[in-house]
């Protein structure tokens, strides 16, 4: 039997997958009004997201990585600048 921090993160990875399914579909999608019902999904898939991350931060299985520095959010800033992106 599955331990519930093993469902968490199953679900989780999951969930992920979907929302990357969701982006390829999205972007693939040529119909407006399936485009916007597949965005409706996507923004409700990420809030369970969401929840089920608070979850696993409060219960200590999900422990994030420690917060990038000043210098190394400028430095993905600037790759990102316009004059950057050939």
């Amino acid at each position: 039997m599955m331990d519930e921090k093993t469902m968490v993160s199953d679900a989780l990875v999951g969930i992920n997958g979907e929302l990357k399914m969701y982006a390829e579909y999205i972007t693939q999608s040529e119909n407006p009004q399936l485009k916007q019902t597949l965005k409706q999904m996507r923004n409700k898939t990420e809030t369970a997201q969401e929840q089920l991350y608070q979850i696993a931060r409060e219960k200590s299985y999900y422990v994030p990585a420690s917060k990038a520095t000043k210098e190394e959010v400028e430095h993905v800033k600037s790759l990102f600048k316009p004059d950057s992106m050939l």
